[in-house]
């Protein structure tokens, strides 16, 4: 029935046409960037290239206190229109890309705020596709598709394919109504929704969040007034973690966030899945005394995949990516270990991120 509701909420989104008519918004692309040296360039070229009017375009990077050439290399295309704000805080802080947004969308001109990351590349029609969606559905936030490219491992196709399951899903919620995820990497809202629901008030003491907890703050205060963009043209694009260690911090890092959730259905949910999984583990380690337990892992492993496989079938199509699909039976054992553990460490105890230790 879960997996029902899900492929419909996917359906449920229609893909989006830009219709030729002139744009008016006035936009503040913000990007907050912490030792990002060796990508910034990049992304800076890819957000100077965009099909917009450059009158309407304002961006923005903020820098989170690098410690490489971040800071020179926004500098550098200051001639270019490009903004660099530097933080400045003398106390440690648990929120610094929180805080990083807040300062620069104080100082944004833009109403409608786009925020991406730093080792992101889109192309360029990215940005004219998010603002068409804005002007013709009035959405107060907007959420769009993130993808990771370039792969260079089964690790990082891997990746690749369960990060797609995860858009997947953030999108069919957002279809039903029911948001309950989004990525900070392509998200946009209007500025003055980001202070009517308070900003990050409430959630501003957690280093993650800034994209999903807000999401539900918006979600509380306007009620089917979020929108998923289906666009391949509105898509972001950004690189899989290279080795197990770093894939590990980041996926602790996203769950810690699981915390502060005050929407009753998505914690059961995810109670739930994390439970269904814990099963599938000791069922098979039980069926070493009883073969029955061991069928029943089987039977439980094989509808996940079933599952997985009808919901995925059509979001990597969206991607063009179906050819990771064939994956999937590797990914399905692998993935049940990777919920079960994340499940407890991504709410207890401290994780990495941005060369900092975070509790």
């Amino acid at each position: 029935m879960v997996v029902i509701t899900f492929i419909r909420g996917w359906h449920k989104l229609i893909n989006f046409k830009p219709q030729p008519v002139i744009l008016t918004t006035k936009v503040s692309v913000l990007v907050a960037a912490r030792n990002e040296a060796p990508n910034i360039a990049k992304t800076i070229e890819d957000l100077i290239a965009q099909n917009y009017a450059r009158d309407l375009t304002e961006i923005i990077f903020i820098d989170d206190h690098s410690t490489d050439q971040t800071a020179a290399i926004i500098s550098s295309y200051s001639d270019k229109g490009v903004k660099l704000i530097r933080l400045n805080e003398d106390q440690p802080l648990n929120s610094y890309k929180k805080k990083a947004i807040q300062t620069a969308i104080a100082q944004a001109r833009g109403s409608l705020i786009i925020t991406t990351d730093a080792d992101c590349r889109m192309g360029p029609d990215w940005l004219k596709t998010i603002v068409s969606f804005y002007e013709e559905k009035k959405y107060k936030m907007i959420s769009s598709p993130v993808a990771y490219f370039e792969e260079k491992s089964f690790f990082e196709r891997a990746q690749t394919l369960e990060f797609l399951y995860l858009i997947g899903l953030g999108a069919s919620t957002i279809g039903n109504r029911k948001p309950s995820t989004c990525n900070g990497a392509n998200l946009a809202y209007e500025r003055e929704a980001f202070y009517e629901v308070g900003g990050f008030k409430g959630i501003d003491d957690l280093a993650s969040g800034d994209d999903e907890l807000l999401l539900h703050k918006m979600a509380a205060k306007f009620n089917g007034h979020i929108g998923f963009l289906k666009n391949e043209d509105a898509v972001v694009y950004t690189h899989p973690k290279a080795t197990l260690k770093e894939f590990i911090q980041q996926r602790k890092r996203w769950a810690s966030k699981s915390t502060r959730y005050k929407n009753k259905s998505i914690i059961v949910l995810g109670v739930c899945i994390w439970l269904f999984n814990l099963s599938i583990l000791l069922n098979a380690a039980s069926g070493i005394f009883n073969c029955f337990y061991f069928k029943l892992a089987v039977v439980q492993l094989l509808a996940k995949m079933t599952i997985e496989l009808l919901f995925l079938y059509d979001v990597t199509a969206f991607a063009k990516r179906r050819n990771l699909l064939i994956l999937l039976p590797v990914l399905n054992v692998l993935h049940i270990l990777y919920i079960v553990y994340i499940g407890v460490a991504g709410n207890t105890g401290k994780y990495n991120w941005k060369d900092r230790m975070v509790k």
